[in-house]
């Protein structure tokens, strides 16, 4: 599809919008490059509303994943671009203000050449995880629609984001299935594309862009999608909280019966007639009703008064997790099945992810579902496609761990209740623990891709396989320190930039930190070897890994600075290592100085060496023995010694510099 800049969509190489008139602007492939001296281009994501999307690497950020979205394209020539730019900070400006961990950042709006034109740019946090419209359209092709505890917990889980920003003088302006992505790190759902940016960028294209004499002549259109914008919205442009509350309660109705607003809307009435498509409980259907009366002052005054009505005499449902793989709007098409079913009330979920690979879930007692995997290795990682870790997400709907149904054997039931209470003795959080679990077991269960295990017998070794799967989890995760294992779930960016300042302190890398990191994890789990998975559940576990792992190096436990005396050319360490354990060292050294380095050990302890500023690899896990030569930099050199076996080696590191 291709879309005008206020988001009417239109067949692909249409050269006019259907419904406004509006000159589309071709998705042309851009190269890979760098824009504004900070952005790399990784791919062209799409064509939406603002023109091109793009996957972006912040180059001033440590490499981290962004969204560059071109802003009002149409509008070309310095001095148009100039107030197209003015005209954002003052009427959108606002939006930089919102600090929410469910609200994907706006970063800045800047000018840039694409192609030989200028164009401005707005950039936001990149998101991984499937949007509702993608969830809902993978349902739809099993016969399935979202169920009513699914859909309240959305609602319990998004109104408190929308009493955020409505604080704050904030309307979204277009909620729909489209515009809530379910992000894939902590099963959130996340709020995206605020109309307030679209409506400002179109009255941008209106004053600033060239006369098209093809063009239909309109005023600037009314952001909001037909059906789900109440009709203050559409034929005044009128906007309020309550607005967003009427889009909210279609947007809950459409994923309830799989019917878009224009079949549940009585064409004679115009009023909404889904009572003839679904049952609900009679609280949340009153609270829907209310939402989408007519008048804007029938409906609740509030997102919280919503949330009150919701929750009175309704019990709140398990926190239920789907992990996703899917950048933000536009999506990537690529779709996998999936349910899940949670005791007492049955829940699915699907979603889609960019390698069109799927993931059975098994959630507490239950449980299957699919999820697309994103292996992703530490080095490479390390080296250039660092990915955003969200915020902590803090949430009032309480995690609850389900108590085995009475369907089980007393053995199963007694099974599961060990599992509860040792993981809540290691202090790890549910949500969590079920996604890892669960990534495990579709690892060793392929072929139950898309398939739900019942709690009938039939099914009673398939749930004791993944039972078997938590047990071995929770002994790995005791090898953490309790606060690495209270974070797990939790870790992002920023938890890695305070690493990287940590260690320089030390005259250590992180890449040194991250060489010990990865012992210790692909000892424990050797099947993630060259695959991506720092974005996964499973990458969590690398995270608080390397956590305790810079415990031990502050400490002095974990690196040794080598010295050498006046006159003496030599020295040499002994140590002993542990499975997957290692150790650092560091030397200071001089350009030009001739080096050799030598260890005597097991081939299945490995050496890295590394120049103080990096750029010069001598050696990366490495079974040689020996390296010798001139040395590049002056500064302190790191060395890395660790272990790939499963008993502990002795070992003799010996370095020469003339």
């Amino acid at each position: 599809m291709m879309y005008c800049s206020k988001g009417h969509e239109n067949p692909n190489r249409s050269r006019y919008c259907l419904e406004c008139g509006e000159k589309l602007v071709e998705a042309n492939n851009t190269q890979p490059g760098i824009i504004g001296d900070r952005y790399r281009i990784i791919r062209q994501l799409g064509q939406g509303g603002f023109g091109r999307t793009y996957l972006a690497e912040d180059l001033n950020r440590f490499n981290e994943l962004c969204v560059l979205k071109e802003f009002a394209p149409q509008v070309q020539g310095t001095y148009a671009l100039q107030k197209g730019q003015q005209l954002f900070q003052r009427e959108a400006g606002v939006l930089y203000k919102l600090q929410h961990p469910q609200i994907p950042n706006f970063r800045e709006l800047f000018q840039a050449n694409l192609e030989g034109k200028g164009h401005l740019l707005l950039v936001q946090d990149y998101v991984a995880g499937a949007s509702y419209r993608q969830l809902l359209n993978t349902r739809k092709q099993q016969g399935l629609q979202f169920n009513e505890t699914e859909v309240t917990q959305l609602l319990q889980q998004i109104l408190p984001v929308l009493d955020y920003i409505h604080s704050l003088g904030v309307i979204h302006r277009d909620i729909s299935p489209d515009n809530i992505i379910l992000r894939d790190t902590d099963y959130l759902p996340v709020l995206i594309d605020f109309g307030g940016v679209k409506q400002v960028a179109a009255s941008i294209v209106s004053q600033f862009s060239p006369a098209d004499p093809h063009a239909t002549v309109l005023p600037v259109t009314r952001v909001g999608k037909i059906g789900y914008a109440p009709p203050e919205q559409i034929f005044s442009g009128v906007v309020s909280p309550q607005s967003d509350l009427y889009a909210l309660a279609a947007t809950a109705l459409v994923l309830l019966t799989g019917k878009e607003p224009q079949d549940l809307i009585d064409e004679q009435t115009l009023e909404w007639n889904w009572q003839r498509e679904i049952n609900l409980n009679p609280n949340l259907a009153n609270v829907l009703d209310k939402m989408l009366m007519p008048r804007a002052s029938d409906r609740y005054p509030s997102a919280r008064q919503v949330l009150q009505a919701l929750n009175r005499n309704v019990a709140k449902p398990p926190t239920v997790q789907v992990p996703t793989t899917i950048v933000s709007k536009p999506p990537v098409t690529n779709t996998v099945p999936a349910t899940w079913q949670l005791q007492p009330a049955s829940v699915s979920y699907a979603h889609t992810n960019s390698f069109g690979l799927g993931k059975v879930f098994v959630v507490g007692i239950l449980l299957s579902a699919t999820a697309g995997l994103s292996w992703w290795g530490t080095r490479l990682w390390l080296q250039s496609r660092t990915a955003s870790t969200p915020e902590p997400i803090q949430t009032s709907i309480p995690v609850a761990t389900p108590t085995p149904t009475p369907q089980y054997s007393t053995a199963e039931q007694n099974r599961k209740n060990q599992l509860r209470d040792r993981r809540q003795q290691l202090g790890i959080s549910d949500s969590f623990y079920n996604a890892l679990v669960n990534q495990l077991f579709w690892e060793e269960r392929p072929e139950q891709q898309g398939k739900a295990l019942s709690s009938s017998p039939a099914d009673a070794a398939l749930r004791s396989e993944w039972d078997s799967i938590a047990a071995e989890v929770l002994n790995k995760l005791q090898a953490l320190s309790p606060e690495a294992r209270q974070q797990l779930g939790k870790y992002r960016t920023a938890d890695r930039d305070r690493w990287k300042a940590a260690v320089n302190k030390l005259n250590l890398s992180s890449r040194a930190l991250y060489d010990l990191a990865d012992a210790t994890f692909f000892n424990l789990f050797p099947q993630y070897k060259g695959r991506n998975f720092i974005n996964q559940p499973i990458g969590q576990v690398w995270h608080g890994i390397a956590t305790d792992k810079l415990q031990r190096l502050v400490s002095g436990s974990g690196y040794e600075r080598i010295a050498f005396a006046q006159g003496n050319t030599i020295q040499q360490v002994r140590g002993n290592l542990q499975p997957g354990e290692g150790k650092a060292y560091i030397a200071q050294l001089t350009k030009d100085q001739l080096m050799q380095l030598n260890l005597e050990a097991d081939p299945r302890v490995l050496i890295s060496a590394y120049s103080p500023t990096g750029s010069t690899v001598l050696l990366e896990d490495s079974s040689d023995r020996t390296w010798s030569g001139k040395l590049p930099e002056t500064g302190y050199y790191e060395f890395v010694v660790v272990s790939t076996a499963s008993a502990p080696l002795d070992y003799l590191f010996q370095v020469i510099a003339d």
